[in-house]
């Protein structure tokens, strides 16, 4: 048998063989050196396409999020929501990052029974059925709840569901709580402003070109606390349904502070109800009586129908006008003069004056004053007044009292600025007004010599007449209080009444504007079971005026007052 040499060869020399099996082992190394580097190759492209699809997916959860709730939290995020401050840079709103809960339920490995029961302990506005029902849905993705709260995002956390998920979002956070609720307004769970000024400077707030510049507005937030306290307080003293106050810069028409009660935590808007939400100070509109009297008595000055405060009317014990019979709380049984009518706030001796005054020019003067529509403030929340649809000698008659008219408390303090600002009706406004910020001239109403001989009439009723419980020493407030009854069933009822004050301080210099209503307040022993303006809605406005005056920059001084001699020669001794 012939055997190849390269095979087996007996007598090659020795050295060969193993030169041969070193050839052959460096081949193998090659291969196998070559097939490692090629999968080497084959991993790393693989581990490279994996970072190149995890980069892809970040960003595009990044940009479009998870599933369905891409769209929404990054509609949430944009645009940036500006902050609002008071006129002294306090903050009133502003954004954080909040917390929210949601949940993927094809994402759920655990079992989704024992989750639903979980879950309805920790957000008990579901029960297990609609967790379990939402769980076992074919949705992608589903909130369970927006704004969370620390302690819930814990909890949550520890559940250990990799199908729910914590998000970070912007949320709106109101500082000051409950403190000018209605005049910021809130957002929804979108962040989009629904009331008051979130809603008013919407396409301020969210404008990219400020660069997180705030809106700031008028209100002053210690003069705003001061106002919500004592409205507060009489409101739960007398069991009122409800209040509302204004104070405003007569020469401005900036409102320094604006409380409607029940009070609204903006924070948590949507658990306040309807009737916390409701703003009765800027919506809300009412009878308020007495407190248009000034209105009528100076309507007839600017006419020439009255000459002084010593003119005199028939006041007996009662007036029939059309067909209504009018009677005076404190009726006089004699002839009164003008400066009597207002100091014992006589119904009969007004309708005599508004009868002079006229329909015509009536509501000539109603109409500067912006009685007969909404004001053309920013706050969205704005009430139409009621007029009557026709202006007969009764309408008239009742008008001029305050009766047969509804108003916003916000008309009313419009109103007393207009008439003690020297006879300038100018548009009230929640934004500061800035010293350079140029002022329109506003309307001529009254004449300054009116408005110049209506302080002293004020002055009376506070000094001697149905305000004296408005009085806060040296502070010289001048005012009138309103007492109107509440129309029921279309019918006026004597055991309900809406009460209020509307006043000036200090009254020779006028800077300030306040007024405060109560809603059917109760009478208490301590008012000899009276539920008038003079005994509940008074008093507020002397510890008000008591507690922001000094804020203000108005100094108190017992030695001054307005010059009396105009009325109290023509005031009689009861």
């Amino acid at each position: 048998m012939n055997v190849a040499r390269h095979d087996f060869d007996p007598a090659a020399p020795a050295t060969d063989r193993p030169t041969t099996d070193r050839v052959r082992l460096q081949g193998q190394k090659r291969r196998l050196l070559s097939m490692m580097h090629q999968r080497l190759m084959i991993a790393m492209l693989l581990f490279g396409f994996g970072i190149v699809a995890i980069s892809g997916r970040i960003f595009y959860l990044g940009i479009f999020g998870a599933d369905e709730a891409g769209s929404r939290i990054a509609s949430s995020y944009l645009p940036a929501r500006g902050d609002i401050v008071d006129r002294d840079g306090q903050p009133l709103a502003r954004t954080i990052e909040g917390w929210t809960v949601a949940v993927q339920p094809h994402k759920v490995i655990g079992n989704k029974l024992d989750l639903s029961r979980a879950l309805a302990k920790l957000m008990p506005e579901r029960d297990e059925a609609d967790y379990y029902e939402l769980l076992t849905s074919k949705k992608k993705f589903s909130y369970l709840r927006r704004r969370a709260g620390p302690r819930l995002v814990e909890a949550v956390n520890a559940l250990g569901e990799p199908g729910l998920q914590l998000t970070r979002e912007p949320d709106r956070l109101y500082p000051q709580t409950a403190l000018a609720a209605h005049v910021i307004g809130y957002t929804d769970i979108d962040g989009r402003g629904v009331a008051g000024a979130e809603r008013a400077f919407e396409d301020e707030l969210t404008d990219p070109a400020r660069k997180g510049d705030p809106v700031a507005l008028s209100i002053s937030a210690p003069v705003q606390g001061a106002l919500k306290a004592e409205l507060a307080a009489a409101m739960t003293k007398f069991s009122a349904i409800g209040a509302a106050g204004v104070i405003m810069d007569i020469h401005s028409g900036e409102i320094l502070a604006l409380t409607s009660l029940p009070q609204l935590n903006p924070n948590t808007a949507g658990q306040g109800g309807t009737e916390a939400r409701f703003n009765r100070a800027s919506l809300g509109v009412y009878e308020l009586g007495s407190t248009f009297k000034p209105f009528t008595v100076a309507m007839g000055m600017e006419t020439g129908d009255i000459r002084s405060m010593g003119q005199m009317y028939p006041c007996p014990g009662s007036l029939q006008v059309g067909n209504r019979r009018i009677r005076d709380t404190h009726p006089f049984g004699r002839p009164c003069s003008v400066a009597e009518i207002m100091m014992e706030s006589s119904n009969i001796g007004t309708a005599q004056i508004a009868a002079q005054v006229g329909a015509e020019r009536q509501r000539a003067f109603l109409r500067k004053m912006g009685f007969t529509e909404k004001l053309g403030h920013e706050l969205p929340e704005r009430g139409r007044p009621l007029t009557p649809k026709q202006w007969g000698p009764t309408e008239i008659a009742t008008v001029g009292y305050g009766h047969g008219i509804a108003v916003t408390p916000i008309h009313l303090a419009s109103g007393y600025a207009t008439l003690f600002n020297g006879g300038l009706y100018r548009t009230p406004t929640i934004r500061k007004v800035d010293a350079n910020h140029p002022r329109a001239k506003g309307e001529r109403v009254f004449s300054p010599e009116t408005s110049e001989a209506m302080r002293a009439l004020l002055r009376l009723v506070v000094t001697n007449g149905t305000g004296r419980k408005a009085d806060a020493p040296g502070y010289r407030i001048g005012g009138k209080t309103g007492t109107a009854e509440k129309i029921v069933n279309g019918r006026y009822s004597r055991q309900l009444v809406v009460n209020s004050f509307a006043g000036v301080f200090p009254i020779d210099a006028p800077r300030y504007v306040i007024v405060v209503m109560l809603d059917e307040p109760k009478g208490l022993p301590e008012t000899f079971g009276f539920r008038t303006a003079g005994w509940n809605v008074a008093p507020v406005v002397s510890k008000t005026v008591s507690r922001i005056a000094p804020m203000l920059g108005v100094t108190p001084d017992e030695k001054r007052e307005p010059d009396m001699s105009q009325v109290l020669p023509h005031v009689r001794e009861p």
